[in-house]
């Protein structure tokens, strides 16, 4: 029998060596570039030289996302879908992902099942945009009533529920040829890497592998545990700050995070993945991929 990963035992032993990258693909979320069109955000991304995006809904002719929501993505039809990608696609940037972030853990099993039928109408929306990966947490949920004495995200019920609605998303994301990746964050269900870790293993499928966000996590685990308890899983990173002991996120460069051991990990441990600077929009997203560009220079790594 295959003995459980601890937590001392990742901190206890050194990562698999391998040959760092040499290069770290950079890309960029659209979640805050809401006053612009996607023609416009895409002339704008390709004057930065910015080559990919994790594609939200949320510019002026796409306005359908909602976070932790859902949408009817009325006019999203295949022809629009088509046109939104090509205007990227000619503007010489690719579309990494779609950022979905529903709530998969919702209460109300009615809920739930909307939820997940959202998911299956962005995962079909991607199909016609060519993009077959999609980001999402687990969501938050407070039940009605007083505040229980175990937080819902730690109810033993919530876990299970959590991890049955994991398997059918996998055989939703199976059925239309996608992957999903699970995005962590301490104040949630997905409160550290391993609470993540462990619960890929128990959906155990290959269609819901992990989206790394250092800032997310920043309070309860370290990058070398991050990355120990989750590089085999790890599809995407996400580039935003966080100042210890403060809720809000803040744009790279701006918060507590190494940046350097950040991005010296990411070569080694997750060659090739795409680094999604997130937390940005137009006003400040040139200083948070400045100070990128700058601390890649500065580990001897060049931007692919």
């Amino acid at each position: 029998m295959t003995d459980a990963i601890s937590r001392r035992a990742v901190l206890a032993a050194p990562l698999a060596a391998a040959a760092p990258a040499k290069s770290i693909p950079i890309g960029i979320s659209t979640n805050e570039f809401r006053e612009m069109s996607n023609a416009q955000l895409a002339h704008e991304l390709r004057g930065a030289g910015i080559r990919r995006v994790q594609l939200f809904f949320t510019q002026t002719d796409s306005n359908y996302w909602k976070y932790g929501g859902r949408s009817a993505l009325e006019g999203m039809t295949p022809e629009r879908c088509r046109e939104i990608a090509a205007i990227y696609r000619e503007a010489g940037i690719s579309i990494h992902s779609l950022g979905v972030y529903t709530t998969l853990i919702h209460g109300d099993a009615a809920e739930r099942k909307a939820n997940l039928a959202y998911f299956e109408a962005m995962m079909e929306a991607g199909g016609h945009m060519g993009v077959r990966m999609f980001v999402s947490e687990a969501g938050h949920y407070t039940p009605p009533g007083p505040a229980p004495r175990i937080p819902y995200d730690f109810q033993d019920g919530v876990w299970a529920m959590a991890v049955a609605t994991g398997k059918e998303l996998a055989a939703m994301a199976d059925a239309n040829g996608a992957t999903v990746l699970m995005e962590p964050i301490y104040r949630s269900i997905f409160a550290s890497a391993k609470r993540l870790r462990l619960y890929l293993e128990e959906v155990g499928s290959p269609r819901v592998r992990a989206l790394l966000d250092p800032a997310n996590l920043l309070e309860v685990n370290d990058l070398k545990e991050m990355f120990g308890q989750l590089h085999s899983w790890i599809e995407c990173l996400h580039a935003k700050d966080r100042k210890l002991h403060v809720t809000a996120g803040v744009p790279a460069g701006q918060g507590d995070l190494d940046y350097l051991k950040f991005v010296q990990l990411a070569a080694r441990h997750t060659p090739g993945k795409p680094l999604i600077i997130e937390y940005v929009g137009l006003k400040n997203y040139r200083e948070a991929l400045a100070h990128l560009r700058a601390v890649l220079k500065k580990a001897n790594l060049s931007e692919a």
